[in-house]
């Protein structure tokens, strides 16, 4: 290989298509959507010692699948072994659910997947996937199978590719919207979704398309975000967000100012797609999100080069988004939909649920409403179209499996990563202790009278979203054990911040119940009337927060 540039970044458009790295290599010996027929025909037929490394640390991601962490293996030793030494001989199966949108026959489909291939293991995601644990390669032919007659699939659910595409889940039945963005998703996922086009991005991509009033999506945190809001004519539209992102290097999301009608939402996103493509940034991994190219360009340089090579035209300037309606964002809850009938969201336990569990709630949602189910960017599910006299009897059969409509707030805003018991990448476990964490504090605070949102992520990547948490949780070896800095006052919204770290505050995980009683007994004590747990946090004095 030549010697790099030191102004070399790898940006196709400016002719430096030389491959700057081993995962870009990977991607130009051999595109990853074509691993699928080695899956097919060799690996599941030869068992998993037959997979070649290239594949299946690289492109198996095309098809949403990831080794998981072989048991035993402590956080402790995170990052000090490799790949091989680390690794089960099982895979997570991530499962693309456009917009969370799911007929309760598909979420059958889901269900057996789990309860026959899975171990009964299901996991809602904050990206509103589900994912399943536990598969071997010699089964991921027959999932694919079922998945695929239900009209689903594991298509770039991982991967340098567009990401499952995220859609407030009650568009189209919430009076409050600003439109129903369910057209303008659907048609962007058919141009997203397999397009050799865009199968070899410089890093994952993330999108999210709504029009929600409450603003019940991050989408100053995705690569493009196109926001509900009424245009200059008072026509209903979207204002164009990108560059935004978590993990190691937090940046939120830039307003373009532009105008988008529902209409050229498909020819916008390819374009900003196409945009990241050319060039984003290739030489190091660390720097090849999107974010990072808007961060140096800027939003008028992106939105001039996004218009002129991409669009063939501008598009009108635009208005902000109206502030978020008042009240959480998660959908929770016993809901009037715009046509009278009801939906009900539910929490699971940081989106652990089940085969059983799931297959439990299809029946329902056929037994009592139209057959429509959702999932949700913060772990949650919902059954929709339920009329209001059978709305109690449909509340009282979700609790009677573990599905609370009306949670205590610690387990309502609990999220979590997938943590230690599979994530390779994981320091500490989370599913569990999040319960366990929310269990202990609605039994010392049975009186919490305020949404709080507490963020448990295995990592420093942020898969759960830590920074935007009122309390975030990040994964830590603390004194030799498991444990967690801690980050305070995250929030979204009309003010959005990323969580406040204070200096050395970590805290092991047996400690954890302790400190975040203490914390919320602080706040309610010094709050103000009616003021939330992140503004507290901002003007209070670090001995509170310790």
């Amino acid at each position: 290989m030549p010697a790099i540039r030191q102004h070399d970044q790898g940006q196709w458009a400016l002719g430096q298509v030389e491959p700057l790295n081993a995962n870009e290599r990977m991607k130009q010996e051999d595109p990853g959507l074509n691993v699928r027929e080695r899956i097919i025909s060799t690996y599941s037929r030869q068992g998993f010692g037959s997979i070649d490394p290239a594949d299946l640390r690289g492109r198996f991601r095309w098809w949403g699948l990831y080794t998981q962490r072989r048991p035993g293996i402590g956080g402790g030793r995170t990052g000090t072994l490799d790949d091989a030494d680390i690794e089960d001989s099982y895979f997570m199966m991530r499962v693309r659910i456009p917009g969370g949108q799911l007929t309760s026959d598909q979420l059958r489909a889901v269900a057996s997947v789990a309860k026959e291939y899975g171990r009964d293991v299901a996991d809602i995601t904050d990206r509103q996937n589900v994912q399943f644990h536990w598969i071997t390669i010699e089964d991921v032919p027959a999932i694919w199978e079922r998945l695929e007659q239900a009209g689903l699939s594991s298509v770039e659910a991982c991967g340098d590719v567009p990401r499952n595409i995220l859609g407030c889940p009650v568009a189209g039945i919430d009076a409050a919207e600003v439109l129903d963005a369910t057209a303008a998703l659907r048609a962007t996922e058919a141009v997203a979704a397999a397009n050799p086009d865009f199968a070899n991005l410089p890093r994952k991509y993330k999108s999210a398309i709504s029009g929600c009033a409450a603003r019940c999506l991050p989408h100053e945190v995705n690569d493009i975000s196109l926001v509900g809001v009424l245009g200059p004519d008072g026509e209903p539209g979207f204002d164009l967000w990108v560059g935004g992102g978590l993990s190691t290097s937090p940046m939120l999301a830039r307003r373009l100012g532009a105008f988008v009608r529902p209409d050229q939402v498909p020819a916008v996103w390819t374009g900003v797609t196409s945009l990241f493509r050319d060039y984003g940034y290739r030489r190091l991994r660390t720097r090849a999100r999107l974010k990072f190219l808007v961060a140096d360009w800027g939003e008028e340089r992106f939105r001039e080069v996004l218009e002129r090579e991409y669009l063939g035209g501008a598009l009108p300037d635009g208005p902000a988004p109206a502030p978020a309606r008042p009240g959480t964002r998660d959908h929770v809850g016993v809901h009037r939909q715009r046509d009278g009938r009801y939906y009900v969201g539910v929490a699971p336990h940081v989106g652990r649920t089940s085969g059983s569990q799931l297959w439990h709630v299809a029946e329902l949602a056929d037994a009592y409403g139209s057959g429509r189910v959702r999932t949700t960017s913060e772990q949650k599910l919902l059954i929709l179209d339920i009329f209001e006299q059978n709305v109690p009897a449909l509340v009282a059969e979700l609790k009677a499996i573990d599905l609370e409509a009306s949670p205590s707030p610690f387990r309502r805003g609990a999220m979590a990563c997938t943590g230690l018991e599979f994530c390779k990448l994981a320091i500490v476990e989370t599913k569990q202790r999040a319960r366990d964490l929310y269990a202990e504090l609605d039994r010392r605070l049975p009186g919490f009278d305020t949404p709080i949102t507490i963020n448990v992520n295995g990592c420093p990547n942020s898969c759960a979203r830590f920074q935007l948490a009122d309390i975030g949780l990040k994964g830590s070896i603390v004194d030799g054990q498991e444990g967690f800095q801690v980050h305070l006052g995250g929030s979204l919204g009309a003010d959005p911040s990323f969580g406040r770290k204070l200096r050395g505050l970590k805290v092991s995980a047996d400690a954890l119940p302790d400190y975040v009683e203490r914390l919320a007994r602080n706040y309610l004590a010094g709050r103000a009337d009616g003021e939330e747990f992140a503004s507290w946090v901002r003007r209070a004095d670090e001995g509170l927060l310790a």
